[in-house]
């Protein structure tokens, strides 16, 4: 049997992908919402995890991927706080 040994940065990409996996995985079971701020956070640091996996063991497609994903999570996590603001002042004026 063949023993797999992984690096910091390799055990790092791993639980990246993890967070990724399970923010996909609650979105499907209907426990997040796209505009879910759990959402949104499990996506990012998971990418960011990946990143950081992948500038020492470099892939260009993963590296790519990664950085296209965090743009889009940071865009989704803006429109998404953006969101709650205007409703929280249109709940506060309402009062």
């Amino acid at each position: 049997m063949t023993s797999i040994e992984m690096d910091f940065f390799q055990w790092l990409g791993f639980a990246g992908m993890i967070f990724i996996v399970i923010a996909y995985f609650f979105l499907q079971l209907g426990m997040y919402d796209i505009h879910s701020l759990n959402y949104q956070l499990l996506n990012l640091i998971g990418a960011i995890a990946l990143i950081i996996s992948l500038l020492v063991h470099f892939n260009l497609g993963s590296f790519l991927i990664e950085v296209f994903w965090i743009m889009i999570t940071l865009y989704g996590l803006f429109k998404t706080l953006r969101n709650k603001r205007k409703r929280d002042k249109k709940t506060k004026a309402q009062s």
